[in-house]
């Protein structure tokens, strides 16, 4: 979602990592570690754009920069080398196009993780507000680079406070239905920041679409990784990482198709009640996102 819209952000880890960690956590503590991560991704996209602009003012040029984005960069790659996922034994496939093409049939056939990743890719398609962020900061707000800073980092703030409360405060039941919800949010804030011409309203508004968006995020990501099988769980990532790059860049371009057709706040509102039309659909198409209710101790079939 916001990702910085529905997908493009918070979680955003590779399907390799997102595969793993299953592996690493007992399923009772799964969603907690899933907020948790999404914290932490979120606080890194938060502050690496300030600290790496610290560090160059500091020593007055990028070298110190990418220095530091090398040497972090070492960091993390020893840290996941020394990581001990306990996999289970399988045959290896020889890979063929009926291996290759596995995931997408396996989410074909599983309603509920096909209607979750639908749902996410064709919310961020219609919502990408913050793709047009500069033109709202200039001609719209009628505000400088500073506001434009304070608007492109609201998203993420609420994505990042929501995770942390999600982390202390895991959620229990009502799965589905809570992330219906939250997406529905997502397109009245949509439709909120769209037609505001208060800095300070576009700024709730924005805090919002972030909040809203990693509930959904995290309540997807759950439902993903525990309906999954081990041996497909890397497949079924891919495609769901697949499908969040694919809806992230085609809904930034046609966040500024529409707003060179219609105007730049049509554009928006447009987006903001396509979206709650995509969440009456899918609710009716798909049941099972409706009846969803824990994060834990499901049973894959």
């Amino acid at each position: 979602m916001i990702h910085a819209g529905f997908g493009e952000g918070p979680t955003s880890v590779g399907p390799l990592s997102r595969a793993l960690l299953p592996q690493l956590v007992p399923d009772e503590h799964f969603p907690n570690a899933v907020a948790w991560n999404a914290s932490v991704m979120q606080g890194g996209t938060i502050l690496g754009p300030a600290v790496g602009g610290l560090i160059y003012a500091l020593f007055r040029g990028p070298s110190a920069v990418y220095l530091t984005a090398m040497l972090t960069s070492l960091v993390a790659l020893g840290s996941t080398l020394r990581i001990k996922p306990q996999m289970k034994p399988r045959t290896r496939e020889a890979v063929s196009l009926t291996t290759v093409l596995a995931g997408f049939r396996y989410i074909w056939r599983h309603k509920l993780i096909l209607g979750s990743i639908s749902l996410d890719m064709f919310a961020v398609l219609l919502g990408g507000a913050t793709a047009l962020l500069p033109v709202y900061a200039r001609e719209i707000l009628k505000t400088g680079p500073w506001g434009l800073g304070l608007l492109r980092s609201a998203p993420g703030v609420g994505a990042a406070l929501m995770a942390i409360l999600i982390a202390h405060r895991p959620l229990r039941g009502r799965a589905g239905p809570t992330m219906l919800w939250c997406v529905a949010g997502f397109g009245v804030c949509t439709i909120l920041f769209g037609i505001s011409r208060s800095i300070v309203l576009s700024l709730i508004a924005l805090l919002l679409i972030g909040a809203t968006d990693m509930v959904s995020i995290i309540i997807r990501g759950i439902l993903i990784q525990l309906d999954t099988p081990d041996e497909m769980r890397g497949r079924v990532n891919a495609v769901d990482m697949l499908f969040i790059g694919v809806s992230n860049e085609v809904g930034q371009f046609e966040s500024g198709l529409t707003a060179q057709w219609f105007g730049t706040v049509p554009a928006v509102v447009l987006g903001g009640v396509g979206t709650l039309v995509v969440i009456a659909l899918w609710a009716w198409w798909f049941p099972e996102l409706r009846k969803a209710d824990q994060l834990t101790n499901r049973v894959v079939a």
